[in-house]
């Protein structure tokens, strides 16, 4: 089912786009910034999930964000990764100001007072020792990124590359970021649900309109070379068991290629019946799980696969089996029939995870950031035109051993 959009640029610069839907009685605000952790400065990663944090904490106008939309019914959240910065908030449409109101008075400047930068800095500071350096494989991302990236700042994860770089950050530097990046023309304003286009733009106009655009210059980005050799690295950690992490320079998520790559990963991650669970999980019980899938980053991704091995099993005899299998996939056609099914897959998929305002509201936005937003009424088409010799053309050429980059956990005291 096609998704309806209607799109205006607000004379600050502010990307609107409205797709309406009466079946619900909701609507659904997402605010997209175009800034995210490749956009930091080397010295100073981690800024940009920090602003996630302080951009709830209030602002002059209102103290408490959350009070506010829960009185009007709606619920809100955020997330941020390599590209973008992403805040939502889903409400009745009658209430839809209130939404509005909060997302354009904290676009305006949150509360960056040194208490509430201090708090938040120890939050996130907690934040990465929980959930990077405290947890089995937590640190995964943080050996493996600069393993795969050696050009692009995508060689750190959005988490930030060291933990210092947020402990150590003046408030004048914290305030700097949020001036030089949080925009109306750095952002792109998706609104989906109960409401007339019309009505949506107008309300756009009366909350964002008198925001000053800030003619946001963002970084130019080095292009991720292709790898020629591989890269391994091993570490030794109390883990409850050997694992790997696999991954390869794949196409921009905007690049028609990208597709390709995303069906591959399907076909070898798909369930029970991926080639890799089938082949090293059940029938050969070299890995207890194994999992393959695209990061579609906006610039050059990954395509990774990550699995655990079994007890009692040398983890070169387990590598060596997933060589294979990816060997196999190079030089083999992919049966039709086997193709036709996780294309069916993914179509059911797709529909059935934009049933609801939020998540289209949420990829409209993306789509918008990548493309246009119109684009992801070809997305299906575009998954389904992907035949078994551009998977061979692009397997051969990319997915090699010399394009490789492996981390391997090694369990302690062997």
């Amino acid at each position: 089912m096609k998704i309806n959009i209607e799109k205006h640029i607000l004379k600050n610069g502010l990307t609107v786009i409205v797709h309406t839907d009466w079946s619900t009685p909701l609507v659904a605000v997402n605010l997209l910034y175009n800034i995210g952790s490749k956009h930091e400065n080397p010295a100073m990663t981690g800024f940009a999930h920090l602003f996630e944090h302080l951009m709830f904490g209030g602002t002059r106008a209102v103290r408490d964000f959350d009070n506010h939309l829960q009185i009007a019914g709606g619920e809100s959240n955020a997330f941020t990764n390599c590209d973008f910065t992403n805040y939502y908030i889903t409400i009745p449409a009658g209430n839809i100001e209130t939404a509005l109101w909060l997302e354009s008075d904290r676009m305006n400047g949150p509360d960056l007072s040194e208490n509430t930068i201090a708090v938040q800095k120890k939050v996130v500071a907690e934040e990465f020792r929980q959930r990077y350096l405290n947890q089995p494989y937590g640190e995964a991302l943080l050996n493996l990124r600069p393993l795969v990236y050696t050009t692009h700042p995508y060689r750190w994860p959005t988490i930030g590359m060291d933990i210092s770089h947020i402990e150590k950050a003046d408030n004048h530097t914290v305030r700097d970021f949020f001036n030089n990046h949080y925009a109306p023309d750095n952002a792109i304003l998706t609104i989906a649900g109960s409401i007339k286009p019309e009505k949506a733009f107008r309300l756009a106009e009366k909350w964002f309109g008198t925001i000053e655009r800030k003619n946001v210059k963002l970084p130019d980005l080095p292009r991720e070379p292709l790898r020629t050799t591989p890269a391994m690295l091993s570490v030794e950690r109390d883990v409850p068991a050997d694992a790997v992490y696999k991954a390869w320079v794949i196409p921009e998520r905007s690049n028609p290629d990208f597709y390709i790559f995303d069906v591959i990963t399907d076909i070898l991650s798909g369930g029970d019946s991926g080639r890799l669970y089938a082949s090293l999980v059940r029938e050969k019980r070299l890995f207890s799980d194994i999992n393959a899938f695209v990061t579609g980053e906006t610039d050059r991704g990954m395509l990774m696969i990550t699995g655990r091995i079994n007890e009692g099993v040398r983890h070169e005899t387990a590598g060596q089996a997933l060589v294979s299998e990816i060997d196999m996939l190079r030089t083999n056609p992919v049966p039709q029939k086997e193709l036709m099914k996780v294309k069916n897959r993914f179509e059911s998929s797709f529909h059935l995870s934009n049933t609801g305002v939020l998540p289209k509201a949420t990829a409209l936005s993306l789509f918008e950031l990548i493309d246009e937003a119109s684009a992801i009424n070809s997305e299906v088409e575009r998954y389904s035109s992907v035949s078994s010799g551009m998977i061979l053309d692009a397997t051969s050429e990319v997915l090699g051993e010399n394009s490789a980059s492996t981390l391997w956990y090694l369990k302690m005291n062997r």
